[in-house]
């Protein structure tokens, strides 16, 4: 069971029923300040979401993310992100993905190889980003690369012209190939981003079968749309080879939650956020 709890504007699950937790430029604040207790606090708040999230029988949040937001770009990354280094936003993401992990919920390494430089919503359209190979090597997929050993990932609707002036990431083979698998390393389950969102063009089984044939793992299909999941499911073969490895792969690393004494948690966790604001 999948789902997007990240906290800060991407939280699926709030208020009344659920805390209400922080977006992660507030774990990045906490850092730059004390750079242990940002990563304990990005720990501990993954932690308490993975409680949330096991009590309903949901196992895989859509977490950490490792895109690297520039000046100019448009704001669907904005305060999502823990930092604007690869370096830090490295650092935190691990760190949020150990919490996750230790509260029994598989980790989704986002958004390889990297949306924080696109000029778009990927909901709405299709971002195109004409930066340099180098440049982009030296930040945005730097950020990934201290990840790459995580079990699951979630790709980018971006076109980075660099590599593929007319594909993006999700259904480019050169992307996945030779940056994601190769200059980034990740040899995890690779899933693309959401097939029915506005970035991707073509139906949604030529989305499906575009992305697949890049070399994604899986189809992320999200809008609950029958006639749509069809379509998802059409494309979809019984996984197998290299796919079924790694899915094989991601589950065999799910373990049972650590224990943990809630209430406690979430008053040290108030306190570490608290002292973000003095």
């Amino acid at each position: 069971m999948l789902i997007d709890q990240e906290g800060g504007r991407v939280q699926r699950l709030g208020p009344p029923h659920w805390p209400v937790y922080p977006p992660g430029a507030a774990y990045g604040r906490l850092y730059d300040r004390d750079p242990a207790q940002g990563l304990a606090a990005a720990r501990l708040g993954a932690r308490l979401i993975a409680a949330d999230l096991m009590e309903l029988g949901i196992n895989v949040d859509c977490l950490p993310l490792a895109d690297v937001p520039v000046s100019g770009a448009d704001s669907v990354i904005g305060d999502r992100a823990y930092g604007e280094t690869p370096k830090k936003v490295a650092a935190i993401a691990a760190a949020v993905a150990e919490g996750l992990a230790d509260g029994g919920v598989l980790p989704v390494l986002k958004h390889i190889p990297g949306h924080g430089r696109a000029n778009a919503d990927s909901h709405l359209k299709l971002p195109v980003v004409h930066t340099a190979r180098e440049t982009l090597e030296a930040t945005d997929f730097a950020a990934f690369r201290p990840l790459k050993r995580l079990p699951l990932a979630m790709t980018a609707h971006v076109v980075f012209t660099a590599f593929d002036a007319s594909r993006p990431a999700t259904t480019s083979a050169t992307m996945i190939h030779e940056v994601i698998r190769g200059f980034i390393g990740f040899d995890g389950c690779l899933m693309g981003d959401d097939v029915s969102m506005g970035a991707l063009s073509g139906s949604i089984a030529e989305r499906s079968r575009a992305s697949l044939a890049a070399g994604c793992d899986l189809v992320l299909h999200c809008n609950g749309k029958l006639d749509e999941m069809a379509a998802v499911a059409s494309e979809a073969p019984e996984l197998s080879g290299e796919a079924g490895r790694r899915v094989e792969a991601a589950l065999a690393v799910r373990k049972s939650p650590s224990g943990i004494d809630l209430p406690a948690a979430r008053r040290d966790f108030a306190a570490m956020m608290a002292e973000r604001l003095v």
